[in-house]
């Protein structure tokens, strides 16, 4: 296990209007107010031809094959994230921020859960509670087995 330690920051509320797509608004709006790690919940629609992944083709296999699920229709979501750096181009420098988020989305009496990474869009609004953890020593690293950007934390605790 890895751990780093941190404290609550600022908490943002954002409203995603129509057509926003997500995660690219939030990860914007994040480096705008320089928001490098923190906890997102998200609430409201997900409109048609959004996709999330569903899963890895096959659990056993290395680097991990993403299986991709388009929507048909408008759905309702429920989401929650975190927003750690990349790990950054520049030593010293931090990186951009990037929102692993999972989300179930429902339409009548079926639900698709999976991750965002592949692009959402707001249908008709997106309610998004961005909360600031300040003092992490934490970043996203490419871990070429797995293929995924690993969350990599200082194992002494920290800040």
């Amino acid at each position: 296990m890895q751990y780093s330690e941190g404290r609550i920051g600022r908490v943002f509320a954002l409203r995603l209007e129509h057509t926003e797509p997500m995660p690219e608004t939030l990860e914007t709006f994040a480096a705008e107010k320089g928001v490098y790690s923190g906890l997102v919940i998200m609430v409201g629609g997900v409109d048609k031809g959004s996709r999330l992944v569903v899963g890895p083709e096959d659990g056993e296999a290395l680097p991990a094959v993403p299986m991709v699920a388009t929507l048909a229709g408008a759905h309702e979501l429920a989401g929650v994230g975190t927003l750690f750096p990349a790990e950054p181009e520049t030593p010293g420098e931090p990186g951009k921020p990037v929102l692993h988020m999972h989300a179930a989305c429902g339409r009548e009496d079926s639900t698709i859960t999976g991750c965002i990474r592949e692009g959402i869009s707001t249908w008709q609004i997106l309610e998004v509670i961005l909360i600031e953890i300040t003092g992490l020593d934490a970043a996203r690293v490419s871990d070429p087995i797995t293929g995924f950007e690993l969350l990599q934390c200082q194992t002494a605790g920290g800040a």
